[in-house]
């Protein structure tokens, strides 16, 4: 099969949505005619949209915040993890944890971290987290 012309044809036909819609028969669509609500994503999908997540964290960690660069690898994952989770607005305004962390002051960080509406809304991964700013392990 001539997989290039299936693929324009597709394209052309279905159209191409970058975020999800509700198609003609009610089924909640994205991307080139991908019926979530029926198919959903494959774990190999899922992984790739992983990995293509990741790297836009670490990207806009890099351009906001290089400091994160020079923690250790356990606290890089917890500044990488809240980033992820909540995104760099929200992330910004974690002021006293993200100053701590400047100044080295990673039990300091860890209290900014539990003590905000944040770990109320993430229970245990909030607590998770505090303890591999504080440790550095993990």
């Amino acid at each position: 099969m001539d997989y290039t012309r299936l693929i324009a044809q597709l394209r052309k036909h279905e159209g191409v949505e970058h975020k999800p819609y509700t198609d003609t028969v009610g089924k909640l669509t994205i991307g080139v005619g991908r019926n979530l609500d029926d198919r959903g994503l494959s774990d190999h999908e899922i992984d790739f949209l992983l990995q293509n997540d990741i790297q836009l964290v670490e990207e806009e960690l890099d351009q906001w915040w290089s400091h994160w660069r020079s923690l250790n690898q356990t606290r890089q994952l917890v500044v990488a993890d809240m980033m992820f989770n909540m995104g760099r607005p929200r992330l910004s305004q974690f002021k006293m944890f993200l100053a701590a962390l400047q100044a080295g002051d990673y039990e300091m960080a860890s209290t900014e971290m539990l003590d905000s509406k944040w770990a109320s809304q993430v229970k245990g991964r909030a607590t998770t987290l505090a303890d591999m700013m504080s440790t550095g392990d993990g």
